[in-house]
């Protein structure tokens, strides 16, 4: 059973006779016919009543219709993707990326779809999750990478890998034991994203942990960016928390900072969103595809994030 075959008996039955199939495909009466043939001996089963003045399906053929349909329509879809993707050659890429997202894939992102589609103008607007999510939701962006939770209204949301939240302390001994909500209240806190303050979705879970024991944190510093927040802790002005994957990267300061994980497991959860019911652009499409799969790598090799 070939996918010819099937295309032939698909139309044949589809159409009403050998002769509109073969319209259809650009080739002979006879070919189709053939075709069709090849098919009921090889199966052992007429598929076809002939004699009228149209195809009638035997019952073999009414139960095989709907298969040979799903093959047709498979085929035929998988061409019309490719044939999409080779016909990247204009347009714009947008996709909005999480501040921190350097520390996971965005180093070579831009380079690699630019070296596969160079006639595609690419768009990665590197924000806060906050401000990505509403830019999806506003139509500015086709879609985003976040980290959880974020107000989803209106929004697809789709879970891609969870990343550990740890403590960070020029302090050795502060760090010689998991961290617990009241020892982080006591701590000098040193907090970056302070545009978005507790609307930054770490910052958001690490406080809603916090009201759940009755707490209260209060940040001594606030930084914009993850950087300025480490080189204050590695003075010794206070602690902050990261996510294991900026403890991988290549400019943070292993040799004068140390790490604990929180008593209670602390996680970012990095996702795609996009528009409710939106379909994506052929090219955000294969961004998207692409930096999906360069964000999970290091997981399936087993590195710095977790399902």
């Amino acid at each position: 059973m070939t996918i010819a075959q099937l295309r032939a008996f698909f139309l044949a039955a589809r159409l009403g006779s050998f002769t509109a199939a073969a319209r259809e495909l650009g080739a002979t009466q006879p070919t189709i016919s053939e075709l069709v043939r090849k098919l009921e001996t090889e199966q052992g089963l007429m598929l076809f009543a002939r004699g009228g003045r149209r195809l009638v399906l035997t019952p073999a053929g009414e139960q095989l219709l709907p298969w040979a349909q799903r093959v047709v329509d498979g085929v035929d879809g998988a061409h019309e993707s490719l044939l999409a993707l080779r016909g990247l050659t204009g347009g714009v890429a947008s996709l909005g990326v999480l501040r921190n997202a350097a520390y996971y894939f965005l180093a070579d992102l831009a380079e690699r779809f630019h070296r596969d589609y160079p006639g595609v103008r690419t768009r990665l607007i590197g924000q806060n999750s906050f401000e990505v999510a509403e830019g999806v939701r506003s139509g500015e962006l086709e879609a985003g990478l976040v980290v959880l939770p974020i107000n989803d209204d209106g929004l697809d949301v789709t879970p891609l890998l969870r990343d550990e939240v740890l403590w960070v302390s020029a302090d050795k001994s502060r760090c010689a034991a998991p961290m617990s909500m009241e020892r982080i209240a006591e701590r000098e806190l040193i907090l970056y994203d302070a545009h978005y303050g507790w609307n930054d979705p770490t910052r958001r879970q690490l406080a809603e942990r916090a009201q759940l024991h009755g707490l209260r944190l209060d940040p001594l510093i606030e930084v914009e960016n993850v950087e300025s927040a480490l080189g204050l802790v590695a003075r010794g002005i206070g602690d902050t928390i990261v996510s294991k994957a900026v403890t991988l990267g290549a400019a943070f300061p292993s040799d004068e900072v140390h790490t604990a994980p929180m008593e209670e497991p602390l996680y970012d959860t990095i996702a795609l969103v996009k528009r409710a019911n939106a379909t994506l652009s052929p090219v955000t499409e294969e961004l998207v595809r692409l930096a999906t799969s360069m964000l999970l790598a290091p997981h399936q090799a087993g590195e710095a994030v977790s399902p």
